[in-house]
């Protein structure tokens, strides 16, 4: 069976999602046969620059913005997860694109994980080619590749824009966007019941 899941970086419910999902998918009982590839969605393709996220998230919430954050934080840490309030925000494309080239060198959940950790837990600039560099490097890729990819603008660049045409098609209006061989969908950072229940489904259908 396989399990795909649209994300963005700078997704809290993304990152939330993810660790509900693989918490419901080690305690199923076909988990070995279960593949997962993540696919690419931006949450804000048009962003220009990076900018703090308390000015982003006050500058479409207002006054609501901080007990907002806090209520995330308080979740993600009910998950055992790091989440820093001082992170930045930017166009997240070229991370999809180093996403993909992770993908060809088998360690794009390894990837994905240490980029949502670099953002989160750690609020390092994951928007400046040093750190994807050293983000990169730390899960096994190597510099030159990861530099060639960040340099090349069309590098991956078509795999990004398909994917997120799938997500479309699919119907997703937002991430995370989870779809469980092509037979059951999840959207938001559900329960991890919900997640057990959507695999028992799936692997029944």
């Amino acid at each position: 069976m396989r399990v795909e899941i649209w994300s963005d970086i700078v997704c809290p419910w993304c990152y939330i999602g993810k660790a509900r999902f693989e918490q419901a998918l080690a305690e199923f009982e076909h988990r070995d046969q279960v593949e997962v590839v993540y696919r690419s969605f931006e949450l804000d393709p048009s962003r220009v620059g990076v900018e703090p996220i308390e000015e982003m998230l006050a500058s479409r919430y207002g006054p609501r913005a901080a007990e907002m954050e806090q209520q995330v934080a308080a979740l993600a840490q009910g998950e055992g997860l790091g989440y820093r309030t001082d992170r930045e925000v930017g166009n997240t494309f070229d991370l999809h694109r180093v996403l993909h080239l992770a993908r060809d060198k088998g360690v794009e959940h390894e990837m994905l994980t240490a980029l949502f950790e670099a953002n989160f837990a750690d609020a390092r600039p994951i928007f400046t080619a040093d750190t994807v560099v050293d983000v990169a490097v730390g899960v096994g890729l190597d510099k030159a590749d990861v530099l060639r990819v960040l340099e090349d603008k069309t590098a991956y660049a078509d795999d990004v824009r398909a994917e997120e045409r799938e997500a479309a098609q699919l119907g997703a209006r937002g991430v995370p966007f989870f779809v469980l061989d092509r037979k059951v969908g999840v959207s938001g950072g559900q329960a991890t019941e919900v997640f057990a229940r959507a695999l028992r489904q799936a692997w029944d259908a």
